[in-house]
Parts: structure tokens; sequence; C-alpha cells
């Protein structure tokens, strides 16, 4: 870590940008649920970005949310998913598909009975729940990229519909 990130005192980083983000969640959170704030040690403060993390983990990368957009749209096999998440290779589809399905964010149903055998991937309803997740970064960046073109405009986003599907994005 360079000098002017670490406090040698304490032995932790400095309260840079994420880690006063941090603090104000936490506090927030504290304040909402009627305790009293108070100032969250490090420790507290990656205690409570570890669910942050293991959520941006899930569904970073480059294709982990087309892949979940495009089955926003209704079942897939695996070669409509590879046509409509444009430059994936079928290695990595594989890859990613196995990924989400292991954490339950779609299911596979392979259709035996199809010639030749058919494999289906549709969206599980724990994925779902990532519509509202998927459309506040949609927003947030929406307003990213307006901030950054156009610096002093008005900075107004609306807020997401907590059941709406993301706009169709492979069509």
């Amino acid at each position: 870590m360079s000098p002017n990130r670490y406090n040698p005192d304490s032995g932790f980083p400095k309260d840079t940008g994420i880690l006063k983000a941090t603090r104000l969640i936490y506090n927030d959170l504290y304040t909402m649920s009627s305790l009293a704030p108070h100032q969250p040690s490090p420790q507290e403060c990656s205690t409570a970005m570890r669910s942050v993390r293991d959520a941006l983990d899930l569904i970073g990368g480059k294709w982990k949310l087309p892949i979940i957009v495009a089955l926003s749209n209704g079942p897939r096999r695996f070669k409509q998913l590879q046509r409509e998440v444009l430059g994936i290779t079928a290695k990595m589809l594989s890859k990613e598909l196995k990924e989400l399905e292991m954490n339950n964010l779609l299911t596979r149903q392979v259709q035996a009975d199809a010639a030749p055998v058919a494999v289906i991937y549709t969206l599980a309803p724990y994925g779902e729940t990532l519509f509202p997740v998927i459309g506040a970064l949609h927003n947030w960046g929406q307003l990213h990229r307006r901030h950054i073109m156009h610096p002093g405009q008005a900075e107004t986003v609306a807020e997401p519909t907590p059941t709406a599907r993301p706009e169709p994005v492979f069509s």
C-alpha cells in the first residue's frame, strides 16, 4: 500500500472513498434501525461490505449481466444465447452458465427426447431478484455518463420499478 493510503498508527487504510461510503451506509443502517449511530471500525466496515463484494463477484465481469438480460426475455438454448451475447465464445458461455446455475440464478433442463439433445436455460425466480439491481445499475450508469459528459447539469434519475424486467438488449 502506498504511504498516502495507509495510517501507520491504526494499521488500517485511511478513510478513502470506499471506507467513507461504507461508513455512511453503515451509519444509515444503524440510524434507520433506531440504534445510536457510531463510528464503525475498519473491521466492521469490511464485514458490512462483504455482501456487496459477494454480489459484485457473482454478477461482475463482461458476460454475466448480458446472459441474465438475454434470459430475461425467456428460455434459451445454448446456441441462441451465444448468438444473442455478442462476442462470447462457446467455452466462456459454458463456464458462465455453470457459475450462474451453481448460484441458483438459472436452471438448466436437458430435453433428451429431442434430436439432437436440447439443453434449455431459464432464468430462475432467484435470478429475477436481480432485476431491481440491474435497473439501479442502469440508472446510475446513465447518471454517471451525463455527469462525465455534461458536468453541472441536473443529476437526477428515476427510481427503478422493483418488478421491472430489464430492457431487452439483444433483440
